[in-house]
């Protein structure tokens, strides 16, 4: 009797899992479950809605910002990543041609427009870029205390702009986060984002353990660091997470 009852067992709670929209691989998986010591999760589109919208856009070098969100929204209009929609959703005029389009994973894209190369992407990329200067980490710092997320429009050459986009955290994120720990199981976040914004949205849904500013390659040894603590869960929906 008990070998006909484990499979549908098994089945019932798969079904049950499915109805709720959650694919389990198999068996195995659901029974290893409750062995879980950590659940990391994304940022954008897990804790949070993931349909941020533009709130600031601040030139630096006198461009209109008409013409700023025209480059930006344009290069972005290729890209699927919640920000870069919440930018191209902020223009509704025609969009340029864009050629050479090229997404950079962990810092954001790039593209031609106009004859030009620019580049749309987070504070890493600018760094990396070496473009850089005290006036643009003034602005970011005081835009990523207010938990905003910010994307910067460049050239090979200098920043030509700050965009500041802000997201929500979902309604059952804080209630979900406090079941993980009634379980005892650790909740951590692993996001792309900039660690400010990262530290607040923690702050907002009871994560005392956040990282920001990761990499594919920073979360997989993040996950691995985890492992130390026994089994562990990953949630998210983007690039970043697939590894």
């Amino acid at each position: 009797r008990l070998v006909i009852s484990t499979p549908v067992t098994v089945v019932s709670g798969l079904a049950a899992a499915a109805r709720r929209g959650i694919l389990v691989k198999g068996g195995l998986y659901l029974e290893q479950g409750r062995h879980l010591k950590s659940v990391a999760l994304d940022k954008t589109g897990t804790l949070t809605h993931g349909r941020p919208s533009l709130t600031d856009v601040v030139p630096l070098r006198g461009q209109p910002r008409e013409e700023v969100l025209r480059i930006a929204a344009s290069i972005d209009a290729l890209s699927e990543h919640p920000v870069a929609s919440a930018i191209v959703a902020s223009y509704n005029q025609p969009h340029a041609q864009v050629g050479k389009f090229e997404a950079i994973p962990g810092r954001g894209v790039k593209g031609n427009v106009d004859g030009d190369v620019y580049y749309v992407g987070n504070h890493r990329l600018i760094k990396e870029l070496g473009l850089s200067t005290l006036e643009i980490e003034t602005q970011l710092d005081a835009l990523e205390n207010e938990a905003k997320t910010v994307v910067l429009l460049a050239t090979d050459q200098q920043v030509l702009a700050l965009l500041a986009v802000a997201d929500t955290v979902r309604d059952t994120s804080r209630q979900a986060i406090a079941e993980l720990k009634s379980l005892g199981i650790e909740p951590v976040m692993l996001t792309g984002d900039n660690s400010k914004t990262a530290q607040a949205v923690a702050a907002q849904v009871g994560i005392t353990d956040a990282k920001g500013e990761l990499l594919p390659q920073d979360k997989l040894l993040a996950i691995e660091g985890l492992l130390a603590r026994g089994p562990v869960g990953m949630v998210g929906d983007g690039i970043n997470d697939a590894p």
